[in-house]
């Protein structure tokens, strides 16, 4: 499964019944609760990743993509916008690119 194949799946949950779908449900709970939804997965990856559980690591990296995608698809941000963003700071300097946004 890519990226875009579980972007497209989440965008289909939108208008699904709650009780029907995990996606489906944090998404009737508004945008709001899938950010912080996506928080709390952020931090248990960070967490992972200083134990250097590399299992456990990859396991809530996957949940971090996962409710990324969903807080995307809440905001009506498409997968291909951020990858557009991603595809024009390509070749960039990290240094320079934030330094163009100030």
């Amino acid at each position: 499964m890519t990226l875009d194949d579980l972007f497209t799946t989440i965008q289909t949950r939108k208008g699904a019944d709650p009780d029907s779908s995990w996606t489906a449900k944090l998404l009737a709970k508004g945008p709001e609760k899938c950010a912080e939804k996506f928080g709390e997965e952020a931090v248990e990856a960070i967490i992972e990743a200083v134990k250097g559980d590399k299992d456990a690591l990859t396991s809530e990296a996957a949940d971090v993509l996962y409710h990324l995608l969903v807080m995307l698809a809440a905001r009506d941000i498409a997968l291909d916008d951020v990858m557009n963003e991603l595809a024009r700071r390509q070749g960039v300097s990290g240094i320079a690119e934030k330094a163009a946004r100030s």
